[in-house]
């Protein structure tokens, strides 16, 4: 493990530090930025984004989707969680404390827009981040490249339909050919092109190209993190409860799907080497996907835009205790899939 992924969750910090501070002392800088849009997919953000998946979808392809029916128990209990339960708690959850619990502290306006960008995180299961908690727990790594790869064909599938029709759910609008656009800038687009360099080029280049863009994907991951917290500094600052009351049930909604999913697959008997990968497939969002959709739906300094921000602050942090107490229970797995 790198530099960068032992002390992620100190760079990500020090991003938001130094994003909060730019956005306090240059807040027309940031409202430019902003503005620089194109389709309504800001080409800022669309090029961060791109930096970061790119070398990421690299590592995934379609002919290890042969190997699916290799651990069927595992795959199964993934998909079930990340695409039938996930992000109907996601979304009961957001109607539950903002329409209810939070219903006398937030505006019912700004409450929607939460509930949204809650949704969005909801329906993106995590892409990336996943081979690093993968790695922290030892996980199989080819099995875990399955399952990204699996959940990444379907997302691109599923992602727009799914999203839409919980969007609905709220008063929100949903502007279809946005979240459309979205799904091919932000999915089809960097997933292409990583299975085309994968075809024009044999593994070990592939392999070194994606070392050498790593560095790349580090800036647009750091650089995306400044940006969105410059773009919400000024209600970080002046309204920091706001951040508290959305990260409640984006908190409880991580801790109860790990659980879950983490306890799901010790019924399963799975080996910890994939129930691991599995819950925190599970647990983690694919949050570069949901900041990007929400930015293209909302706006920059929208809530929905606001509230897959606190999904950035507190992945991190989350999944790191998670990885510590996947790895302090690790004795209560099998060594092996039964057959």
């Amino acid at each position: 493990m790198g530099l960068f992924e032992r002390y992620l969750s100190v760079w990500v910090a020090l991003a938001i530090a130094c994003g909060v501070g730019l956005g306090m002392l240059l807040p027309a800088a940031f409202q430019q930025v902003a503005a620089l849009e194109w389709a309504s997919v800001n080409l800022v953000v669309a090029v961060l984004i791109w930096l970061m998946i790119y070398p990421m979808m690299l590592k995934v392809s379609p002919s290890c989707l042969r190997d699916v029916g290799r651990k069927p128990k595992g795959l199964a209990l993934t998909l079930t969680v990340n695409w039938l339960i996930k992000p109907l708690t996601m979304t009961a959850l957001g109607i539950l404390f903002f329409e209810v619990v939070f219903a006398d502290l937030v505006p019912a306006a700004d409450a929607q827009q939460y509930i949204a960008g809650m949704i969005l995180l909801g329906v993106a299961p995590c892409t990336a981040m996943v081979f690093v908690w993968s790695h922290l727990t030892d996980g199989d790594a080819n099995y875990t490249l399955v399952q990204v790869s699996l959940n990444d064909l379907i997302m691109v599938f599923a992602f727009a339909p799914i999203a839409g029709l919980l969007l609905g759910v709220t008063d929100i609008t949903v502007p279809w050919e946005t979240l459309v656009a979205s799904v091919v800038v932000f999915i089809v687009v960097p997933l292409g092109a990583g299975m085309m360099t994968q075809r024009a080029l044999t593994p070990e280049r592939v392999e070194a190209v994606g070392a050498a863009l790593k560095p790349a994907s580090i800036i647009g991951l750091l650089l995306t993190v400044v940006l969105l917290f410059g773009l919400q500094a000024e209600t970080l600052v002046a309204k920091p409860g706001r951040v508290v009351l959305i990260a409640i049930p984006l908190l409880i909604q991580s801790y109860g799907i790990f659980a879950l999913a983490y306890g799901a697959a010790k019924l399963l008997k799975l080996p910890h080497n994939v129930a691991a990968p599995a819950a925190m497939i599970s647990t983690s969002n694919f949050f570069e996907l949901a900041v990007a959709v929400a930015i293209s739906l909302f706006g920059m300094s929208s809530g929905a835009a606001l509230a897959t921000v606190v999904g950035v602050l507190i992945e991190v942090p989350v999944m790191l205790s998670l990885v510590a107490f996947a790895n302090r229970t690790r004795a209560s797995f099998p060594a092996t899939e039964a057959a």
